[in-house]
């Protein structure tokens, strides 16, 4: 038996009888999620963080994530599973450790790694012969073996494939989805070699309900990610570029959508809104087009969607100043009142949201904003932080000269917002269901 087939048989059978001893590196949306999945499937799970409020949170079985069970967090953290550190020397010990740090993008709309390359410097001090490390962070095709590997060989001394294993397994998080969890969405993992996918794919399935589907190569994986939100951010930009010629028409985009999402058949419905937020959707396709332009290509369409996308919160602005121009007010000196900042319905995570935008460039034209989001009590953009309401009177809703809805919070009275707002610009449809419409105005 060769070296690599007695590391993996062994790993493989440390994974089996739940003796692997688990790291994740970064408890945040991902991680956070990942860790108590692993740790409830029996495996004694070790979180890294650099933020130490979260690891005196989870060290207390304190719950920061909408999507972790609060009973669930501290069962696993009180009976030993779970536990978290700034120490980043635990993973010597580890049998397996996953990445799931942040990837964003910088000021120039290009590959912000420098997370995924630190994470890698500091594991690999540690790193011993036999362990397993996959990347979860959404990242550009070719970074697990162009970036991580070569890290993690020169600091350890050791060679992927002869010592330790290394794969890919892009992380599939969608925050409030109230269907699909870490635990039920399905996997896919892409290893250096077909011992590494197999090892891989062997954590999985012994944590997750979901199917673990196996690539061939890390590269398919980071792909395929980046292909799952293109997909996605061109059919949003396409949603909100109907709502431009829409408006121009002078009928409603919304009800052009419910029409053609009668067809049973070859079309899925995709809606506007004053552009896209969360930790994904607006990030991925930039990596795909960055790594194109490294074979002189050019994504034409990947681009052009996220120029549409990208302008939609200068368009909302444009939109809401013509609604004031019809009261004869302008956006400098008018009150607004945008409701919601979070990125997506009944969730707290504003990462990328539109929302901030829409609020800023309202500023930027002089308007005085305040915000009500139920589920942001604050927040940070642009280095400056701005607070909610703590409620909403019918008096504040009444002294705003317009009411932006840029979130569609299923909390939030529309009927009480419609009695006794001035006017409203909802992008969201949230008051769809609203009868008296005499003082809303859809995007």
């Amino acid at each position: 038996m060769s070296k690599i087939d007695m590391y993996k048989t062994n790993l493989l059978e440390k994974i089996n009888n739940r003796s692997a001893i688990v790291a994740v590196i970064g408890l945040g949306y991902v991680g956070l999620p990942l860790a108590v999945e692993k740790a409830k499937a029996g495996f004694k799970t070790i979180g890294f963080d650099v933020q130490k409020s979260k690891v005196d949170m989870v060290n207390m079985g304190k719950n920061y994530i909408g999507d972790i069970l609060d009973n669930e967090l501290s069962e696993i953290v009180n009976k030993g599973f779970l536990s978290a550190t700034e120490d980043i020397s635990f993973v010597k010990d580890a049998d397996f450790i996953t990445i799931c740090v942040p990837t964003p993008l910088d000021k120039y709309q290009q590959p912000d790694i420098s997370y995924v390359k630190s994470s890698a410097e500091s594991i690999s001090k540690y790193l011993k012969r036999g362990c397993a490390v996959v990347l979860e962070s959404t990242t550009y095709p070719g970074t697990t073996e162009e970036l991580l590997l070569p890290i993690l060989e020169e600091g350890s001394n050791l060679k992927c494939g002869e010592d330790f294993f290394l794969a890919y397994s892009p992380e599939r998080v969608d925050p409030g989805n109230k269907l699909y969890k870490t635990k039920n969405t399905p996997k896919v993992v892409g290893g250096v070699g077909k011992d590494s996918t197999e090892v891989a794919a062997a954590m999985y399935r012994a944590i997750l309900d979901g199917e673990v589907h196996e690539v061939s190569s890390p590269k398919v994986a980071e792909l395929e990610k980046i292909l799952e939100n293109t997909y996605r951010n061109i059919n949003i930009a396409l949603a909100n570029e109907m709502t431009m010629i829409c408006e121009k028409i002078g009928i409603s985009v919304w009800e052009v959508i419910e029409a053609a999402s009668t067809k049973p058949y070859g079309y899925q419905a995709f809606y506007p809104g004053p552009g896209v937020g969360g930790h994904c959707i607006p990030l991925d396709p930039y990596y795909l087009a960055w790594k194109a332009r490294e074979f002189d290509y050019h994504a034409k369409l990947i681009e052009t969607s996220g120029i549409i996308n990208d302008n939609m919160p200068y368009y909302v602005v444009e939109r809401a100043s013509r609604i004031l121009n019809k009261f004869k007010k302008s956006i400098n000196g008018s009150k607004i009142l945008v409701l919601g900042v979070a990125y997506k319905q009944d969730i707290d995570d504003y990462r990328e949201s539109p929302a901030l935008k829409v609020i800023r460039n309202f500023e930027d034209e002089g308007a005085i904003v305040e915000y009500f989001d139920p589920f942001v009590k604050e927040y940070k953009f642009e280095d400056k932080y701005k607070k909610s309401l703590e409620m909403l009177t019918a008096e504040l809703i009444q002294q705003a000269d317009l009411v932006v809805v840029t979130t569609a919070h299923t909390n939030i009275d529309y009927e009480f917002i419609q009695r006794n707002a001035n006017y409203i610009f909802d992008t969201k449809n949230a008051l769809k269901n609203v009868k008296n419409r005499e003082n809303i105005e859809l995007l």
